[in-house]
């Protein structure tokens, strides 16, 4: 088992980290900006170094003060989270040179599944479901471009090759609008990524969004955790999220995800990772492939038994997986509500001292957060503060139990969008299963 690991991150994933290595006996170093010296994993962890002011640029990006505090404290790998370095192939590349182990995939593999052209085309020789589309990079020629969105279908959409976070995507419904669009979306793909290379897909109109969670170790073992539902999004940000998906049968679960699984086998992955797709009328259609744990893992946790953090740290660390395909058992339903500090209407973010906190309990009921009464939450990073993850035998007692832990949860001092997770577990459609992509986005009329 690994020594000792620096966590280059901060919040509750740092702090989820760190849980898992005290578990596992690892020593652990909190890596933090001067904005964070008061964050409870910080407190927690055997020993930490600041790396750089508040701005993510001089500290959490800092690959040199990275390495560096894994130096000088004598650490032998890094966990980087998510976000961040954490999808960054040159990181995990300077990790791994420097002499330090890397806890997540090698670095090629995370550029290959960065580069969205190249990981289509690698999922699809892995056979993996793929929206129907250009299959590469889109040429100069106007013609070819027209002639294959023809062939395609409208509506079609135009993505970035190296786009992410809801950048560098844009929609065209009719012919007239393509070449613009094309161009428009290579400028800024350019502009943001470094990468003006654009692709083309059929847009589907109502997905849904699910995802398969993998893990794979360094010995050919590869296994899928059954899969999760994030239709409940709003800007291309995950909201609320639940395992397992509604509508899925267990005869399907085990052909995509044994699928993705087999295609970790054939790309060589290692680790932790999440297949993402659209699905529409009974078809999943590949979109992206997300390198590392996600911030949704606690509901795939909640129904499977399994400790996803603990087997990155494991799979580091050279060990053969814990549990065969076999092993795995979907049990009950979990929801996921992701707790920020923002304005529940406006959605503005609301920094500050937190007075008052108390947070939800009973049984089926998991709070992931580092906030505590007194902490002041910086407004230099992303406003999630915790999640709020509840799981029942069936889908109908979790949402009865998420219904009681947000009445019961309450943070003072700052503003939250708890409220908005209690108007939405009314909402009879989402109570239903019946939503998509497009759905939270509409009912706030956005």
């Amino acid at each position: 088992m690994l020594d000792k690991i620096v966590i280059a991150n901060r919040g509750e994933i740092a702090l989820r980290i760190l849980r898992a290595c005290k578990e596992l006996g690892i020593k652990t170093v909190a890596v933090h900006s001067t904005a964070d010296r008061d964050l409870k994993h910080v407190r927690l962890a055997d020993e930490s170094v600041c790396i750089g002011p508040p701005s993510s640029t001089e500290s959490y990006l800092n690959v040199p003060a990275l390495i560096s505090a894994a130096e000088v404290t004598d650490a032998v790998g890094i966990h980087p989270g998510y976000g961040f370095l954490s999808e960054n192939a040159d990181f995990a590349e300077r990790v791994e040179q420097s002499g330090f182990t890397f806890i997540g995939p090698k670095a090629e593999t995370i550029r290959i599944m960065g580069d969205k052209v190249k990981a289509i085309e690698a999922m699809k020789k892995a056979g993996v479901p793929c929206v129907p589309g250009s299959d590469g990079p889109l040429g100069d020629d106007a013609d070819d471009n027209m002639r294959m969105a023809k062939e395609i279908g409208y509506p079609i959409i135009i993505k970035a090759a190296g786009g992410g976070g809801g950048r560098g995507m844009r929609v065209v419904h009719s012919e007239a609008h393509l070449l613009s669009a094309i161009s428009l979306t290579k400028s800024e793909a350019g502009s943001f990524f470094g990468n003006d290379m654009v692709y083309m897909e059929k847009y589907l109109e109502n997905p849904r969004h699910v995802e398969i969670q993998v893990l794979a170790d360094t010995h050919g073992n590869a296994i899928h955790l059954g899969e999760r539902d994030c239709s409940m999004q709003r800007r291309h940000q995950k909201v609320i999220e639940e395992a397992p998906a509604p509508g899925i049968s267990e005869e399907l679960r085990q052909e995509i995800g044994g699928r993705c699984a087999q295609a970790c086998v054939d790309i060589g992955y290692r680790g932790a990772g999440t297949f993402e797709f659209l699905y529409e009328d009974g078809e999943f259609y590949f979109i992206e492939m997300n390198t590392r744990v996600q911030v949704e893992h606690p509901v795939t946790e909640m129904i499977t038994g399994v400790d996803i953090v603990r087997e990155q740290l494991r799979i580091a660390a050279g060990e053969k997986l814990a549990y065969t395909q076999d092993d795995i058992v979907i049990r009950g339903h979990a929801f996921e509500c992701r707790i920020n500090a923002e304005d529940p209407v406006t959605f503005m973010p609301s920094p500050g001292k937190i007075s008052r906190v108390h947070m939800a309990g009973g049984p089926g009921v998991r709070v992931d957060s580092h906030i505590y009464a007194g902490y002041t939450v910086p407004p230099h990073y992303d406003s999630m503060i915790g999640k709020l993850i509840t799981h029942g035998e069936d889908r109908a007692t979790a949402i009865a139990r998420m219904e009681t832990a947000l009445t019961e949860t309450l943070v003072e001092g700052i503003k939250t969008n708890i409220p908005l997770h209690r108007e939405l577990f009314k909402d009879a459609n989402f109570r239903a299963g019946q939503t998509n992509i497009h759905y939270l986005e509409k009912k706030l009329g956005l």
